[in-house]
């Protein structure tokens, strides 16, 4: 690992080396335990949007426990991604860094899951499944740090994202059915609030994260095999002193399938759109048999919408010609006030892209060779 760690920091500073445009990296050092080490942070970002991370890079002290905990492909990445979209607003990325969670390993937040969720003996009763759901699911932390005018870094603040089921799945004896439970978001609310409440009492009691700023969000995960995310519902923000949790902020987003009834009735004219988008296909290919899209909307707005477009290509030409088409209907069907991304795919490998961020005029194109 220190081999692939220094390779991949020479080929960083080799590559920004060449650049004019680009200032050179930042060298800083941690203090870990009294001991000093050289950290390097790219003098660029992807976006302004984006935080700049401390190579070389540190996975999580709990790293991997979420894909044991999570049932859902896409709950797992958005909880990654969602949390540190809402902790732009808290810790600014012009300002701080971003470090995978160092604080809560993987045993600690192991048994925060089992202590914190009713216990259930084996063989019960299904009605006692039922009484006493496991809420939570899993516990996520990230770390955001600042540079010091002596080229150290500190930890300025910790998200922890809270992930709570909106479906109980469980089984009365091994190798038996499964039965569901739903749990209403009121419920999850409350049980959330007390979980929290304990996380941020423990977390108090570790020297390092005394008296350091916390976000606490809340997630409530889709069902096991939804296609798309669930979202989170709320935050709260707690100051370095404070022992007890402020009052939870309403987050008002959420991830929508199209087609579906959802969609139709809630989002009647995104949905028409879309229709309006396969229809126009369906004229020139005759093997297109539709698409998917999912749509993601913050306080009812549109901010991204994603389509993919599943055909049968015989030959790289038809992929170029049916992408060229592609361009030229989304240009003219959907406006440009949010990020649209459109994945043209043939036996689950995608062939070409066409991408275009909010405020664009022209999307941009690439097919994959």
């Amino acid at each position: 690992m220190k081999k692939v760690s220094i390779w991949l920091i020479g080929t960083l500073l080799f590559i920004t080396s060449c650049a004019p445009s680009i200032n050179e990296d930042e060298v800083v050092q941690e203090n870990e335990e009294t001991r000093e080490e050289t950290s390097i942070v790219p003098s660029y970002q992807l976006s302004e949007e984006n935080y700049k991370m401390i190579l070389p890079f540190k996975p999580s002290a709990a790293r991997g426990v979420i894909t044991d905990q999570l049932g859902n492909r896409v709950d797992i990445d958005e909880v990654e991604e969602g949390l540190r979209r809402h902790s732009k607003a808290e810790f600014d990325p012009e300002k701080y860094f971003y470090q995978e969670g160092q604080y809560l390993t993987e045993d600690m937040v192991i048994d925060w899951i089992d202590g914190l969720n009713p216990v259930v003996e084996d063989d019960e009763e299904e009605e006692v499944y039922r009484e006493n759901p496991r809420y939570l699911s899993h516990v996520l932390e990230q770390n955001y740090l600042r540079k010091k005018e002596d080229n150290t870094v500190e930890l300025v603040g910790i998200s922890i994202g809270i992930a709570m089921k909106s479906v109980y799945r469980f089984q009365t004896e091994p190798g038996g059915p499964y039965y569901y439970e739903d749990i209403s978001q009121r419920e999850m609310m409350e049980q959330a609030n007390e979980m929290a409440q304990t996380m941020l009492e423990r977390v108090r009691q570790m020297d390092e994260l005394n008296g350091v700023p916390i976000m606490f969000a809340i997630y409530r995960e889709a069902d096991q095999g939804s296609p798309i995310p669930g979202n989170f519902v709320a935050k709260t923000n707690i100051a370095g002193s404070d022992m007890s949790l402020n009052d939870w902020e309403t987050i008002d987003e959420e991830y929508v399938l199209f087609p579906s009834d959802e969609a139709e009735e809630k989002y009647y004219d995104d949905s028409q759109l879309i229709n309006s988008f396969g229809n126009e296909i369906a004229q020139y290919f005759p093997n297109y048999v539709g698409s998917i899209g999912e749509g993601f909307y913050v306080n009812d707005d549109l901010k991204k919408l994603t389509i993919e477009v599943p055909l049968e290509f015989y030959g790289k030409g038809e992929v170029v010609g049916f992408t060229q088409y592609a361009y030229g209907v989304l240009k003219e069907i959907f406006p440009n006030y949010y990020d649209l991304e459109v994945k043209i795919m043939s036996d689950e490998k995608m062939e070409s892209l066409i991408y275009r961020e909010a405020g664009a005029e022209d999307p941009t194109v690439h097919i994959f060779h």
